[in-house]
């Protein structure tokens, strides 16, 4: 396959990735440079094995700290201030600093990627506030500083594929934090990155799996026949070609919002639990928790997935299961708390539990009642009603104003969890 650059669509866009974001608006908070002070923003600090949600470029270059490492791992420094997570505050900032993008760009042409990271494509919009796209990110870029205190990494494309390589590979690495890659560049730029992990969509999954077929860098992707890639891979190795060429024909303003393919929610609890009770208080909790959520999204699961994992300190010889099992379809949350209970029940064996997940897949879109040959007919309409109205006054009045009489006992972690945003605090902890 060959492609013609002068034949493929070429915008101006803009990846903009703000710099350490949750370590750098704690920093902002208090007084501090982002980029000079050593800050790490821990969630449960208070137990050993705490997990690092950020850290500041500082903490970084000295400490060595990245985004996953745990509270055992985190030198013991003199000059290290330890912060606790405040999602709520990190939204508000996300959306003061998206509000600016948006004087920029029509609605349809601003992409939020995720909480630090947004596509701007500015083609048709650039030449209303300057002379050059660069020269507009530059004044982006300080404007943003001024505004709020934060740094900006800035990568520009031809597309949205090469401005987030730029952003990412290049942009990231240079004092100037702004980076911009063209067709042209390809060659030189795109097929030279290493590790090939590092090119956008590429994990270590994939890498194995294109290491298999002879395939170890991106260089060696760009020039592998693409149908060698199309019967392996299928679709995806049409794509990871393409990509591999810098082509990327995506348009922002054509938004695509896909089906989900599953439902899910974990947790790792705050300490070890034993008492079978208690474990089934919190799998009843969570059960009804994603079955709210496929209610929500008008569908049904008929695949009910239950992973449970032991203490990590714990001296046992289990490190825990995951089993499924095939349902009628359902989106019942009495019927779908009794199949991960059933699960529970099945492969757990008086082991100490610290982490539990449940997924629900192989999910069916539609407005009509599934209803199944084990349970009366009219007792299924009746936990339907029940589940929409309780679902109806947890919309209005939030999760706690109605909850299970078990989420009041001492295993019960949904009432606690209900202040979290994203699985994190929200609130103003560590400024208090």
């Amino acid at each position: 396959m060959f492609f013609d650059y002068e034949k493929e669509p070429r915008r101006t866009i803009f990846c903009i990735d703000v710099k350490s974001f949750y370590a750098s608006v704690e920093c902002v908070e208090r007084g501090y440079d982002p980029l000079e002070k050593m800050l790490v923003v821990m969630s449960h600090a208070e137990n050993t094995g705490g997990l690092v949600l950020a850290s500041s470029p500082k903490a970084k270059e000295i400490l060595g700290i990245t985004n996953v490492t745990r509270k055992y791992d985190v030198p013991n420094h003199p000059d290290l201030e330890i912060v606790p997570p405040r999602m709520n505050e990190y939204i508000k900032e996300n959306m003061k600093i998206n509000t600016i993008y948006s004087e920029y760009v029509a609605e349809e042409d601003l992409h939020i990627y995720s909480i630090d990271e947004s596509f701007l494509d500015v083609t048709a919009s650039w030449k209303l506030f300057s002379n050059s796209p660069t020269e507009l990110a530059r004044s982006i870029q300080r404007r943003i500083q001024k505004e709020t205190g934060l740094y900006i990494t800035i990568g520009i494309g031809d597309n949205p594929l090469l401005a987030k390589l730029a952003m990412d590979i290049e942009a990231k690495h240079i004092p100037e934090r702004l980076a911009k890659w063209q067709y042209e560049d390809v060659p030189e730029k795109v097929w030279t990155i290493e590790p090939m992990t590092e090119m956008w969509g590429i994990g270590h999954r994939l890498a194995k799996r294109l290491n298999h077929l002879g395939i170890r860098s991106v260089n060696d992707l760009a020039h592998t026949d693409s149908n060698k890639l199309k019967r392996n891979l299928g679709i995806i190795g049409e794509q990871l070609y393409a990509h591999a060429h810098g082509i990327d024909r995506s348009r922002l303003s054509e938004k695509y919002i896909p089906e989900e393919r599953s439902f899910n929610n974990s947790q790792i609890l705050m300490r070890d639990y034993l008492v079978q009770e208690e474990i089934e208080v919190v799998i009843r909790e969570m059960a009804d928790q994603v079955a709210a959520r496929l209610r929500k999204a008008h569908c049904q699961t008929e695949c009910v997935h239950l992973s449970v994992g032991v203490s990590r300190g714990a001296k046992q010889e289990s490190s825990g299961f995951s089993r499924q099992m095939k349902v009628p379809l359902t989106n019942s949350s009495k019927l779908l708390t009794e199949y991960c209970l059933t699960i529970f029940r099945q492969h757990w064996h008086g082991e100490e539990v610290r982490h539990i997940g449940i997924t629900y897949s192989k999910l069916n879109y539609n407005t009509y009642v599934q209803l199944d040959l084990f349970h009366e007919p009219t007792e299924q309409l009746k936990e339907l009603e029940l589940d929409q109205v309780i679902d109806e006054i947890r919309q209005r009045f939030g999760y706690v104003s109605l909850v299970h009489a078990s989420s009041m006992t001492s295993g019960g972690t949904a009432i606690s969890r209900a202040s979290l945003v994203g699985g994190h605090a929200g609130g103003l902890e560590g400024l208090e």
